[in-house]
């Protein structure tokens, strides 16, 4: 049996209200979510989740710690990661379940991002956000996932032992079959996704260094594209020091 005018109409009212509720609570959400960001600016790791926050237009507020010197770290940070090693995102929930507000801490750059990736750290800033999470294909999904594994497991070891003076050459395969999975102009496709923000502190290190692409450096002109596309952007552009940044180790 076909539906009536009235019934479709029914349905589209109670789908519009639906949309409008999760809307709603989502607004709640981000109103109600204090996140504090715990970071030096000079380290890579916390580099890659200050990228997503931006992406993700997650408002924030930025503490910043000197991880050396006579000072030493302050007590309040060590309560949060007694490993004592930054990005941490601690989260407020002001009120969210009648709960009284417990924290949710996140005491690293990949769990950061997993949270993000999850929806445990809400964006909802000013701007509108340019980080895809929700709606990504099977396919880019793993991609993204393999891009986060292959520069935590292959390019941060080979990264560190060309820079240490040992194995420019080993770098440079690396690079190539990087090259070969850029599938541009991001590195899973059309949208900025977690795998760019977990890969550019690394890779643009290594292009400070080393140079990527040109020069010589055939087989690496995706990765060159790629580099300056996240330039670019701007969520890339407010996390890039002048000078002062730190290596991985």
């Amino acid at each position: 049996m076909q539906p009536t005018r009235s019934t479709r109409s029914s349905s589209k009212l109670s789908s519009k209200l639906g949309d409008r509720r999760r809307h709603d609570d989502a607004e709640q959400k981000i109103s109600q979510q204090k996140v504090r960001f715990i970071t030096n600016q000079r380290c890579p790791f916390a580099q890659k989740a200050w990228i997503a926050l931006e992406a993700s237009s997650t408002p924030y507020e930025m503490i910043e710690v000197s991880l050396y010197g006579a000072g030493g770290k302050p007590d309040w940070f060590w309560k949060l990661n007694p490993r004592g090693t930054v990005p941490i995102v601690a989260i407020s929930n002001r009120g969210i379940g009648g709960g009284g507000g417990e924290d949710a801490v996140f005491a690293d750059s990949e769990l950061i991002l997993d949270a993000i990736g999850a929806g445990k750290i809400v964006g909802g800033g000013t701007t509108e956000s340019i980080l895809l999470v929700d709606g990504l294909s099977e396919d880019e999904k793993s991609r993204s996932d393999h891009w986060r594994q292959i520069i935590s497991k292959q390019l941060l070891p080979v990264g560190k032992s060309a820079v240490l003076g040992r194995s420019v050459t080993k770098l440079r395969m690396l690079l190539k079959k990087l090259n070969s999975q850029v599938v541009g102009p991001y590195l899973v496709g059309e949208k900025l996704t977690l795998a760019d923000c977990a890969a550019f502190p690394f890779l643009w290190r290594i292009d400070h260094e080393f140079g990527i692409g040109g020069n010589g450096n055939d087989g690496e002109e995706k990765l060159r594209q790629w580099i300056d596309k996240c330039m670019e952007t701007e969520a890339f552009r407010r996390t890039i020091l002048a000078r002062g940044w730190w290596w991985w180790w």
